[in-house]
């Protein structure tokens, strides 16, 4: 680590990276993995996302509209880009590293009410672009110092949304000065197959747009499928005035975790810290090429389904999808994700859809669309003694799918999906009952969870307390666990403090286990969360027992099916 010395003479440094052209190019990739590349030189780096959207955080949005919402240990509800940070980075973030327009807006509004500005007009400038300058040197604040800020900028470069953060950072470079910041871009160089040609057009426009509010980038990332040669960098470095070595090679690949070892390849880090004057020992890299390596060289192969209610959209469980390549390395395997609708088991019923999986997680989600359908594969997994793991929703289907069929409590349902049903298993928490609002509400962020002894759960986690993050408003009714325990559930964890249930799981089966709150959020890149990497571990001894023979055959295609997943 570099110390906090006249090195970095007491100032912290600045990274903001935007994008353009269009969305979904990897901003949170691109920023991610440059993370990781500073901190392996030895540089203590925090980072955050700046959203335009107006919602005070993703929290209320549906899936299909935001995908994942990720909860941060203080209970933040937050975009799911703070996942890729927390991943890449293995350091944890907050409330502070996440950023609306919708924030910034209530708090000088608030300001304006209490009279902070002493009468004056309030405006977008300099009102609302101070607001956001506030909030990103806060977060080079908070739990720092930090020798450098990564800023991801939300949204596209001509989005009328982003430009107050657009013209925030402009200000912002302005104000601390030259070596203090770096503005990074990020766009698309596109292949047109027609004319067999790269076209560097769209770039020259982005840069443009970006230059006309005051923003002239010193770095391009260059998203394309083909090489970038050295005359194209040329050319996208003369029309948008910058070094053709300032041009960097943004390629496909096949998974995330290579981006970092290919920036590093392209020299991003060197030129990042020669731009912010900074030194930088070149650190050990190997774990992280090691943990590529693993990723495309898997030893064996499983298939598991994820049974949900919002498998049109992957990102809605993107945070799940990286915690099986995490916990897949740690058990050198390739984990084959299948994604099924519970709609389409409660038509088409269970079997059809399951009996060839090695193991299947149910994962959370609200309302009752779906629900009968991941009752019904829960049931068939018990039954089949298939790997299973219920995540909140989950743990809470498997409650009620033991309740009917175990505890013959024919009508068991949750109160949400059935507020008159006669055996809520599932209730509303007491805590819950008497608030009315949507956002932020839940009982959110990390709490503790006691393990009995003696429990699968405990033999996973290796200890008695642990803290995990929860997104949840209800909770397995304390007046049926008398019944669910004499017909043989296990309730292994338990809130000390509120006495809910937190984990369960089965004896007579060979991995059944639900947990209340959301493991996903704690797994990491070179960490594989324990309660995924034993999942995986139990489905790769299911598949070795039942489906020896497709193990061979399935190594050839390993690849392709990891990039899809």
């Amino acid at each position: 680590m570099v110390e906090d010395t006249n090195i970095i003479k007491d100032r912290t440094r600045y990274i903001f990276i935007t994008g353009g052209v269009v969305s979904a190019l990897g901003k949170g990739i691109a920023a991610s993995s440059l993370g990781v590349l500073l901190k392996n030189r030895g540089f203590k780096v925090t980072m955050i996302k700046l959203d335009p959207y107006i919602n005070v955080d993703p929290g209320t949005m549906n899936p299909f509209q935001h995908g994942e919402v990720f909860v941060t240990d203080d209970g933040a509800e937050t975009d799911l880009d703070l996942g890729h940070y927390e991943r890449f980075l293995d350091q944890s973030m907050g409330r502070v590293n996440n950023t609306t327009t919708g924030q910034i807006y209530e708090s000088v509004i608030l300001k304006e009410r209490r009279g902070d500005y002493l009468g004056k007009t309030v405006q977008v400038i300099p009102h609302i672009t101070n607001e956001i300058k506030r909030h990103i040197r806060q977060a080079g604040r908070e739990g720092g110092p930090f020798h450098v800020v990564i800023t991801e900028i939300g949204g596209t470069v001509g989005d009328i949304e982003s430009l107050p953060f657009l013209e925030a950072i402009r200000q912002f470079g302005l104000e601390i000065g030259r070596g203090q910041a770096v503005y990074i871009h990020l766009t698309i160089v596109p292949y047109i197959k027609s004319a067999g040609e790269m076209k560097t057009k769209p770039t020259q426009h982005s840069v443009m747009k970006l230059r006309e509010i005051g923003i002239q980038p010193d770095i391009l990332i260059c998203r394309t499928e083909h090489k970038l040669t050295q005359d194209i960098r040329a050319k996208i470095g003369l029309f948008c005035n910058l070094p053709s070595h300032a041009v960097i090679e943004g390629r496909d690949v096949s998974t995330i975790y290579e981006v970092p070892i290919r920036y590093k390849a392209e020299h991003l880090d060197d030129l990042v810290l020669d731009k912010l004057n900074l030194p930088g020992a070149e650190n050990d890299f190997t774990r992280w090429i090691d943990l590529v390596d693993k990723i495309k060289n898997p030893k064996k192969q499983v298939k598991i389904a994820i049974c949900g209610k919002y498998v049109g959209l992957k990102d809605s469980y993107k945070s799940i999808i990286e915690s099986f390549t995490h916990a897949g390395v740690e058990n050198e395997t390739n984990v084959n994700l299948i994604f099924i609708n519970a709609e389409e088991i409660e038509r088409d019923g269970a079997e059809i859809h399951i009996k060839n999986v090695d193991g299947v997680l149910v994962p959370g989600g609200f309302g009752q669309r779906g629900i009968e359908g991941k009752i019904l594969a829960i049931q068939y997994v018990r039954e089949k003694k298939i790997p299973f793991f219920g995540i909140c929703l989950g743990l809470q289907c498997a409650v009620i799918e033991f309740a009917r069929h175990v505890c013959h409590l024919e009508k068991a349902n949750s109160r949400e999906f059935s507020p008159d049903t006669c055996h809520p298993v599932i209730d509303l928490m007491e805590e819950q009952k008497n608030v009315h609002s949507l956002g932020g509400t839940m009982r959110l962020g990390s709490q503790p969870c006691i393990i009995k002894k003696d429990t699968r759960s405990f033999d996973i986690y290796g200890q008695e307390r642990i803290m995990e993050r929860h997104r949840h408003r209800y909770e397995v009714n304390v007046q049926y666990y008398e019944i669910l325990e004499k017909n043989g559930m296990i309730f292994s964890g338990f809130n000390p403090d509120l006495e809910l249930v937190e984990m369960i799981e089965l004896n007579d089966h060979p991995w059944f286990v639900g947990c209340q709150f959301h493991p996903e959020f704690k797994s990491r890149a070179l960490k594989a969360h324990p309660l995924f990497r034993e999942f995986v571990k139990a489905a790769v001894n299911f598949h070795e027992i039942n489906h020896p023979q497709k193990n061979t055959k399935e190594k050839s295609t390993s690849k392709e099916k990891s990039s899809e997943s």
